[in-house]
C-alpha cells in the first residue's frame, strides 16, 4: 500500500543544518513509488549521503517531513524503520560467521530459530553464497564481505533498502559485476533500493532514476538517458558523461531554436533550454560522441566550424580526438573504431559539425 499519491519514499520540503546556520540539503521534495531504484547522485559535500542518513534515521531533519507509506517516519528510532542497509565498509561483526551475521537482524526482530535458518539460507543462496555460511568475515574477499552484506540487508525482507557508496572500496571488474548483480537482484525482489554514489556511470548504469545533487539541492531528477542527453542545466552537462562547452550570447529566440553568437564570433543554432531572453550569456552543451568530422557523414543542415587536431587517442573501441575549435583547446570528439573512420594527425586542419538539435543552451 502506498500513500494515495502513490509515493512510498517520500520528502516533503526537507531542510538540514548542524549549524542552524547553513543549510546542507535546502527544501528537498522527492517522491519514489515502490519498487524503484533511485541513485542520488553528486560530488562531495552536495547533500545526498545526508539524505540518505536522514531516511535511515542516523540524522535528524531540521524541517519537513519524511513520508514512508505515507506515514511521516521523523519521530521513529533506525532500528524502527525496517529499512535494510549496506554501507561501503561492509559494518559485518568481525567475532561471528556469517551466518551469525545474517541471523543477527532476525533475533533483534525476535523470529524463531528454524524460520531464522531459513531465512538465512534464503538470503546467502540470493547472493551466491551458501556454501560460506561458516566462515568468518576476515576470511572473505572484499566482494564477498559486500555480498554478505547485501544479503543481511535483504535476510529480514524489508521493503526498502539503502545502500551508501557500497561499491565503493572494489576494483572495477569487481564492481561492474555487483552493479548488475545489486540491480537485477532488486529489481527480481521488487525493493525500493536508494543508492547513493559520486560515480556517474554506476548512476547510469544500474538506475530506473538519477537525482543529481549539487549545493543541497536535486539539480535534475529523470531517467538515466534523458539525464544524459537532455541535461537541464550546465552543472548536469558537466556532471554527467563527457561535455564540449561553448560559452556565448543568445542573439535570437524562436521557437525550439535559439540563435548564439559564440564568443570566437562564430554562429550557430541550439534548442533554449534555460535562457530566458536575447542578450543572455549562455554555455552550448554538446556531446562528443555527436559531433562528426568525414564529411561524407554531414547532415546538409549540420553546422560546420573548423578545428585543428590537438591529439588524437586510440582507446579500442573508440577513438578520442581533443581539438582546438572556436577558442577552446578542450574540445572532444568521439568516434566509433570502424574500418572506413579515418585516423587524425595532431596538426590536422579538419571541419567539424553536428545538429542543432544535439546542441543545448544552458544557463551560464
Amino acid at each position: 500500500m502506498t500513500s494515495a499519491d502513490g509515493a512510498f519514499v517520500a520528502f516533503e520540503r526537507v531542510q538540514k543544518s548542524y549549524d542552524g546556520i547553513n543549510l546542507v540539503v535546502k527544501d528537498l521534495n522527492l517522491s519514489m513509488p515502490k519498487g524503484e531504484f533511485l541513485t542520488m547522485l553528486g560530488p562531495s559535500g552536495s547533500g545526498k549521503t545526508t539524505c540518505l542518513m536522514m531516511l535511515a534515521g542516523f540524522e535528524t531533519a531540521t524541517h519537513g517531513d519524511i513520508l514512508l507509506d505515507g506515514v511521516s517516519i521523523n519521530n521513529i528510532p533506525p532500528h524502527k524503520r525496517g529499512i535494510g542497509m549496506v554501507f561501503q565498509n561492509y559494518a559485518l561483526f568481525p567475532h561471528m560467521s556469517v551466518a551469525e551475521n545474517l541471523s543477527f537482524p532476525l533475533e533483534v526482530r525476535k523470529i524463531g530459530k528454524s524460520e531464522r535458518e531459513e531465512k538465512v539460507k534464503r538470503a546467502l543462496d540470493m547472493v551466491q553464497m551458501g556454501s560460506f555460511a561458516g566462515r568468518r568475515p576476515a576470511q572473505l574477499s572484499g566482494g564477498q564481505q559486500q555480498r554478505i552484506a547485501l544479503a543481511r540487508a535483504l535476510v529480514f525482507e524489508p521493503e526498502l533498502v539503502l545502500m551508501d557508496e557500497p561499491l565503493g572500496a572494489l576494483d572495477k571488474q569487481l564492481r561492474e559485476t555487483l552493479q548488475f548483480e545489486i540491480t537485477n537482484l532488486a529489481h527480481e525482489l521488487g525493493i525500493t533500493t536508494v543508492y547513493v554514489t559520486h560515480d556517474q556511470t554506476e548512476a547510469l548504469t544500474m538506475s530506473d532514476r538519477v537525482a543529481v545533487f549539487d549545493d543541497g539541492r536535486i539539480q535534475q531528477l529523470a531517467p538515466p538517458d534523458e539525464l544524459y542527453e537532455k541535461p537541464e542545466n550546465s552543472f548536469v552537462a558537466q556532471f554527467i558523461g563527457e561535455n564540449n562547452t561553448l560559452e556565448g550570447v543568445v542573439e535570437q529566440i524562436k521557437g525550439n531554436t535559439c540563435i548564439v553568437k559564440l564568443d570566437s564570433g562564430d554562429i550557430i543554432d541550439a534548442v533554449p533550454v534555460n535562457v530566458s531572453a536575447v542578450g543572455d550569456r549562455t554555455k552550448v552543451s554538446i556531446r562528443p560522441e555527436r559531433v562528426e568530422f568525414n564529411r561524407e557523414r554531414l547532415h546538409d543542415d549540420a553546422h560546420t566550424l573548423k578545428a585543428e587536431v590537438l591529439e588524437f587517442i586510440y582507446m579500442g573501441d573508440i577513438f578520442r580526438t581533443r581539438l582546438r575549435v572556436a577558442g577552446t583547446d578542450e574540445f572532444i570528439i568521439k568516434t566509433r573504431n570502424a574500418p572506413d573512420q579515418q585516423r587524425l594527425t595532431p596538426g590536422d586542419m579538419i571541419e567539424i559539425g553536428w545538429l542543432a538539435e544535439d546542441c543545448r543552451a544552458l544557463d551560464a
